[in-house]
């Protein structure tokens, strides 16, 4: 069902966002400032507007539908601020080159600013958005999405900076090759660009995209703050509140207390691993990343991997935690989520897999694979 989102949402919705980003897809909070500022400027009487949030259901052939999103290294994000036009500036650029205008804008992805930059295009050009996105999660290659991986085109892709440059990418077919040429351009432009891609009709959403994301981060958001303010142990209401969603199953991998992070900015993306020692043994967890957490181990042994969800929690609060504010001295949970059964299909797979990101291991799923006993701490 089609519902209005208010500026009084944005707050649970980005920490839900934050928590199914698994780690990436950019900081929240600048999206949650832009989108906010964005609602405030269309508001009549000093009243701030709303925004439509519509149901995947309802598209029909006659919608025309285009993503916008965020690309490039999410540290290099938190330095260089958005001036808040980039975003529809790309997606003029993709109308002027389609010849058709959009009747509505959707996430790439369902984490991090990625979750709030279509917000903010349809803040700023009063269109509403679709409830629904290509990842489920947040991968960092645009060609890692199930748009791409039930036959839609990417291309063309219309990129925007601050400065006011836009380009346009044109790899036909060719999903692989437009990441490939557009992290070329967002490299040059600094590190980070603004994007419209994946334009399709209101049948193609509901056939490939990942329905609903945009209201589970807002009940997820939502979740852990009750949580919070009850002092009730925020994974254990996670769990509940993923019961009855496509994504089913979550658990509490380790909780431990952050030790060491390598983190570098390279070829567009950020590239690390952090390691957290338990309390009450010896035992590691190494999780693994580019610009998402990918691999979690405890003591080398693998207890969840893409494109299962893998996020760190503050042990407290229950606040998710991005891979470029991660820090030494952090107290955390790492919690997993299984994703939805369209992204665990053999395309799937091949496309935003283990293999896909140079790992050896087998993917398993996540509730299946056998763990060591942790401690909740509550």
């Amino acid at each position: 069902m089609s519902f209005q989102l208010e500026l009084s949402d944005l707050p649970d919705l980005v920490r839900g966002a934050a928590l199914l980003g698994t780690g990436g897809g950019g900081d929240p909070t600048i999206g949650r400032t832009l989108v906010a500022h964005a609602l405030r400027r269309r508001g009549d009487d000093g009243e701030p507007a709303t925004i439509t949030v519509l149901d995947p259901d309802e598209l029909t052939e006659d919608d025309f539908v285009i993503p916008t999103a965020m690309m490039g290294a999410p540290s290099v994000l938190v330095e260089r601020l958005p001036s808040g036009d980039e975003p529809a500036a790309a997606l003029a650029a993709l109308e002027a080159r389609l010849g058709r205008r959009a009747t509505a804008t959707m996430p790439i992805e369902c984490g991090g600013i990625n979750s709030t930059i279509p917000l903010l295009v349809a803040a700023q050009r009063g269109l509403p958005v679709v409830d629904a996105d290509g990842m489920g999660r947040a991968f960092p290659e645009l060609q890692m999405e199930t748009f791409a991986v039930y036959g839609v085109n990417g291309s063309p892709l219309a990129m925007a900076d601050e400065r006011g440059s836009t380009a346009v990418v044109d790899a036909g077919a060719d999903n692989r090759r437009m990441e490939w040429m557009a992290r070329g351009l967002a490299v040059r432009l600094g590190g980070v660009a603004y994007i419209a891609e994946y334009a399709m009709d209101g049948p193609t959403v509901q056939r490939t995209a990942i329905p609903r994301t945009l209201s589970l981060a807002l009940r997820l958001g939502a979740t852990l703050r009750e949580a919070r303010e009850t002092h009730r142990e925020p994974t254990a209401a996670l769990r509940e509140a993923l019961a009855d969603t496509l994504y089913r199953h979550g658990e509490v991998l380790f909780t431990g207390k952050v030790v060491d992070v390598e983190r570098h900015t390279t070829e567009g993306f950020t590239r690390g691993a952090a390691r957290v020692q338990a309390f009450d043994s010896d035992a590691v967890c190494r999780i693994t990343f580019q610009n998402e957490f990918l691999v979690a181990t405890v003591d080398d042994r693998v207890v969840a991997l893409v494109p299962d969800l893998i996020t760190v929690l503050h042990l407290e609060t229950g606040e998710p935690i991005t891979s470029e504010t991660l820090r030494y001295g952090h107290r955390v949970t790492v919690f997993a989520i299984a994703t939805p059964e369209l992204m665990r299909t053999p395309e799937a797979l091949a496309t935003f897999g283990p293999a896909a990101f140079g790992l050896d291991e087998e993917f398993v799923p996540v509730e299946q694979i056998e763990k060591p006993q942790v401690t909740v701490l509550s």
